[in-house]
Order: structure tokens, then sequence, then C-alpha cells
């Protein structure tokens, strides 16, 4: 209760920050910003309207919509990424650990920068239903799309998007540039008041020694961002004890294999998400303990634990299912043809090849977005567990928001390093990604312990919200986003 407290008061702290950013006062701008830097030029370096540091999915996403966008024609824009070029002549045989839910409003943006219809050609899982219960309990809800029409997200493997947009970027070479094997070793920020001598721009050095010049940077490097650190952004963050082991795992028998499934349990969610009509993909959030033993243990036994932990109701006890059974009664007369019928998850026979991994799992929170001249996006502005699955769309939704701005200021002919529409980027941002994160992180917290009288709460709380379909749908909508 103290370690939930605290996370509250956290979340608190920063949602009063981000109500505040309304009011771009000049006294603010001027202690987030400091004085704008003169816009003037006069030094032997190259300068950039944009420079993006990180290539991964949401960095690479980031140029592709500035690239395309009208308003930024002409603007000289640089994507830095210290790997290799991404490059993906056809699609792999065996399916990748490390994917993706791409909601509706994802997949909305990948399509506008000209991306999603290669993915739709590579590799791409629609599924139209998300089943989740509890493994302490009958409790159940059931996410779909009315008539089953629509698809509810999409599972895409992260390399497949990255390899689509990086494509796209080759089409863009005129008005985006890219470097790959560039690893960035400083920044230097422009100084708070103009001499003569100053530095008017973001400056970027990279590891060949070749030094670049900004008016804007876009931090895209993750969740360690450099960008972050190195401009002195506080950062709330904590790591939740656990880890996520990923696999790809092999049906038992070919379905039409359209259903998310989660199922919450005392040790963590387990997730499988639809890849094909044979093979889904598993995250399985447990104790860093548990999640080592299930690396070593062989492909039979690995197997076994997965289909007892969908499957099983060991941590089930008679006091929860007679007050669950009591409680779905009354709601039944109430609503009579409310709720969903449970639904049961495919069983696993099998796992790909070398293809289990673990890695941890943590929380984490930028206090602010923005500073002069600096903007982060993705990982780098938020970190988040994976049991909703919205680490990516979140990032996705930062990429669309700071395109839209930087159109705006770049058609208004601004300073597209300037602090007024930064910080209505923060803001705009700041409001959706919050009340997301608090949410989820109060879910992992709720679903973390076994304890009867818990059990019971959040027991009834999951079978009044199955039975609310308005309640249900907004909260599509909220993470359709």
């Amino acid at each position: 209760m103290h370690s939930l407290t605290k996370t509250a008061l956290s979340f608190k702290g920063i949602g009063r920050r981000c109500v505040a950013l309304n009011r771009f006062s000049e006294t603010r701008i001027i202690c987030r910003g400091l004085t704008c830097a003169a816009e003037h030029g006069g030094h032997e370096n190259e300068l950039y309207d944009v420079i993006i540091s990180g290539g991964g999915m949401v960095g690479t996403a980031m140029a592709c919509s500035l690239g395309l966008d009208p308003n930024l024609e002409g603007k000289k824009i640089l994507l830095l990424e210290a790997g290799n070029k991404k490059v993906m002549d056809k699609v792999p045989d065996a399916y990748s650990t490390r994917v993706s839910s791409i909601s509706p409003g994802s997949a909305t943006l990948l399509s506008g920068v000209g991306a999603w219809d290669h993915i739709m050609n590579m590799r791409c899982k629609p599924y139209q239903k998300m089943q989740v219960w509890d493994a302490c309990s009958d409790a159940l809800i059931t996410f779909d799309k009315e008539n089953l029409q629509d698809e509810m997200a999409y599972i895409v493997e992260n390399d497949i998007i990255v390899a689509a947009l990086t494509k796209q970027l080759e089409n863009l070479s005129d008005q985006v540039r890219v470097q790959y094997k560039s690893k960035v070793v400083k920044y230097t920020w422009p100084k708070s008041h103009q001499v003569a001598d100053a530095i008017p721009w973001v400056q970027v050095i990279l590891a060949n020694g070749q030094t670049l010049q900004t008016k804007l940077l876009i931090g895209a490097d993750g969740p360690n961002s450099m960008v972050r650190r190195e401009a002195g952004i506080p950062t709330v963050k904590w790591n939740y004890d656990q880890s996520a082991v990923v696999a790809v795992l092999h049906l038992s028998e070919p379905t039409e294999n359209n259903v998310a499934w989660q199922r919450f349990l005392p040790t963590g969610p387990i997730a499988m998400l639809p890849l094909s009509d044979t093979e889904s993909s598993l995250v399985w959030s447990t104790s860093h303990r548990n999640a080592e033993e299930l690396l070593q243990l062989d492909e039979e036994s690995f197997v076994d634990s997965i289909n007892t932990a969908f499957w099983s109701n060991e941590n089930h006890s008679e006091l929860v299912e007679t007050a669950g059974s009591l409680f779905r009664t009354a709601l039944s007369v109430l609503m009579p043809s409310a709720g969903s019928a449970r639904q049961l998850p495919p069983s696993v026979a099998g796992i790909g090849p070398k293809s289990r991994v673990m890695f941890p799992l943590g929380m984490g929170h930028a206090s602010e977005y923005i500073r002069h001249r600096v903007a982060l996006i993705g990982d780098a502005a938020h970190r988040v567990h994976p049991l909703a699955g919205q680490g990516a769309n979140l990032g996705f939704g930062d990429v669309a928001c700071l395109t839209q701005l930087l159109s705006q200021a770049a058609f208004n002919g601004k300073d597209l390093g300037a602090m007024q529409h930064l910080l209505e980027y923060e803001t705009e941002r700041q409001r959706h990604n919050l009340p997301m994160m608090a949410a989820i992180d109060l879910m992992k917290r709720l679903y973390s312990t076994n304890a009867a009288p818990m059990v019971v709460l959040r027991t009834f709380g999951l079978q009044a919200t199955n039975t609310l379909p308005a309640m249900k749908a907004q909260i599509m909508a909220f993470a359709s986003k």
C-alpha cells in the first residue's frame, strides 16, 4: 500500500506540472528554456533544421513523418542511427520475438508515412478480440469490435516496422538525410545569454569527430536516452522486480487465431498474441528468478509451464469463487444481456528454436518532454510495462503530435526550436500519456497479489466492467489513439 501511495503521489506531482503548462507565460518560457537563441549562422559546421537522434521504430517514423510534411519541404532534416541500416529484402522464415501491438491510430500514422501497405504485404496479423482474465478467480473481460468486423489491433514484428520505414526513407532522400553507424559522444547546448562567441544551436559531436548543428534536436534514443540525460531532464522511474520472457509459440492445431489472450497470475501477467494461424507470440512477465528458471527449462517443460499458466485453477479459492458467483448472478439480473462468454485459449505444442529471451521491466517518465531546442519522443520520454501493449503506440502518438505542431510552426514562419510550440507538444502528450501510464502501473500492482480481499475487489471490478459496453468502448477508444 505504501508503494501504491508513493506511485500515486509521483503521478499526481507530474500531473500538476502538465496542467501548469497551459500557462504559456514569458516567465515560464524563460524558466524552462532560458532566452531564445538569436537566429544567426556564421558557423563552419553544417546546420540542420532538425536532427533526430535514434533510428528505431519511433525515430524512423519521426523522420518519415517530417520528410513527407508539405509545410516542412526545404527544411534540412537528419536522422542519426548508431546501428546498421535495417534492410529486409524478403520476410524471414522464422518470426521474431520482439513484436508490437499496433493500434488503429498507430496504423493510421504508419499509413500516412507510406509504410503500412509495405508492412501488410510483409507480415502482419490483425486480431478482433482480446480476452483478459484473473488466475485467482473466474472474472474476465472481453474487448472486441462490434460484430467483429473491424480490427482491434495488429501484431507486427518490430524489425518489419523498422524495415518498412527504412524503405520509405529511401524514397525521401531529397528531404531526409540518414547517417547510420553514427554514435553521438557529446551534445553542447545553447548558452543562456548570447555573447559574441556563444553557440546559438545544439551541437552534436559524433565518434568520428564530425560536429553537426541543429535548430531542434529530437531525442528518440530509447529508455537510456543520452539526449535526456545530457539535457538534465529529471526522470521518475522504478524497476518492477520483474522480467519478461518472450518466445515464439507453435500452437497444437491451426485456428483462426484472431484473439489476443492475457491472464493475470500472482507473479505477473502472461499474454499470447496471434502471429499466424499456427503461431503466437509469448510475453510472460514474472519475477527475475522465475524468468531465469523458465529460460533453463527444456522445451517440453517450458511448454507445459505455459499451458499450466493459462489453464490451471490452482490459485482459486472457495471464498473468492462464492463471492464472484453471487456478484455475477446479481449483475445478470440487472443486465441480462450484458457480459461475454468465456473462451478457451489454444494450447501450445512447441516453441520456435532459440526464440526464448528475457529482459527486465520497469516504469519511467521524463518530468519534462522538452527543453529549449530539444524534444523527447518514444521511450526516451516514457517507458511502460508491456501488459497493455501500449509502448510503441505512445511513441507513435508522440510522432503524430510533434509533426503537426512543427508543421504549423513552419507554416507560420516560426523557429522550429522555439519553446512556444514545444510546450504545446509536451502538454498535449502528457495529458494522454500520464493517465495511460498510471492505469498500467495501477493494474500491474493490483494484480500482483493473491490476498483474498484484494482478489474479491478486483473480481467485482472486472465483472462489472465486462457488463458495461459503453465503458469498454471508452477504454478501447482511448487505447486506440
